[in-house]
């Protein structure tokens, strides 16, 4: 299967550097980075969709309907559909941030999955910003693997969903109770063991298990330990191990494991192994 990359869009020329981001692959999500917002000041104004940003550097003065408080670098904000908000640097420090827009009707349906829905189309958030390290550092993830072209899709949709997921437990802590679907978070390991050589996506483990995909994220994780991503990467790690262990080439081993190149091969066989793949590869009998 050919997925698309994601592309990034540079708007240039511009007083101050902005990058743009958007991937065919996960259509219901645009992000921007700003690094650098001193030159730039924002009337108010608002977005027909939901915002969530990580202020990364500086400090602003963030206006959301009759709120007005100061956020810094840490801090993340939050802003509902068509609600008139601004934020306007403060002092001498470059002003920078990620912001991530998300459709509505995309939210609403992760919301109803997750009990959040209360028979609305989209359950509001009441907190306008919040310092949770977990959310902070969640974004900047997200952010990062989403605009690296050379990740995978299942990755990419993996730390999307696993994001909002934490947004909306941690800004509005009343998630469902779990339920009991061990035989179908089964079947989604053995469909990854199964394919683990294979390009992929979060719907098609999804259709295996049978599982919503915010379900599954959720579940899966809490089960074996670790996302479906991770799972898969370290399935493709032992079978990567027992082909080294018959001698086979590196290079040829990353292409027969899934990987999409020798680089990133050897970057998570080192993650997970604390080894390279040419040390565990020559290896002899004490």
């Amino acid at each position: 299967m050919t997925v698309a990359s994601p592309s990034r869009t540079d708007h240039l020329p511009c007083p101050y550097p902005s990058t743009f981001w958007r991937d065919p692959a996960l259509p219901f999500l645009e992000a921007r980075e700003v690094l650098d917002g001193r030159r730039v000041c924002y009337a108010r104004h608002s977005h027909e969709t939901f915002s969530i940003g990580a202020v990364t550097g500086g400090r602003s003065t963030y206006l959301n309907g009759g709120a007005r408080e100061t956020v810094g670098r840490g801090s993340v904000v939050v802003m509902n559909p068509d609600a008139v908000h601004a934020c306007n640097p403060i002092g001498g420090d470059a002003w920078a941030y990620r912001m991530l827009f998300v459709d509505t009707a995309w939210l609403g349906s992760l919301q109803r999955e997750l009990g959040f829905g209360d028979g609305q189309d989209l359950h509001l958030f009441d907190p306008l910003s919040s310092t949770d390290a977990t959310l902070y550092e969640g974004l900047n993830r997200l952010y990062d693997v989403c605009t690296d072209a050379s990740r995978e899709v299942l990755e990419r949709e993996s730390v999307v969903q696993q994001f909002f997921i934490d947004v909306h437990e941690r800004l509005n802590p009343a998630p469902r109770p779990m339920r009991d679907d061990s035989h179908k978070l089964h079947r989604a390991a053995d469909f990854i063991r199964a394919h683990c050589c294979e390009a992929l996506t979060l719907a098609q483990i999804c259709d295996a298990a049978g599982l919503s995909a915010s379900y599954l994220t959720r579940a899966f994780r809490a089960r074996f330990g670790l996302t479906p991503h991770a799972f898969l990467m370290n399935r493709r790690i032992q079978y990567a191990r027992s082909r080294l262990r018959r001698g086979h080439a590196i290079a040829e081993v990353a292409l027969d494991a899934g990987f999409a190149d020798q680089a990133h091969f050897q970057r998570t066989f080192k993650q997970l192994l604390a080894a390279t793949p040419g040390h565990y590869r020559e290896a002899r009998a004490a």
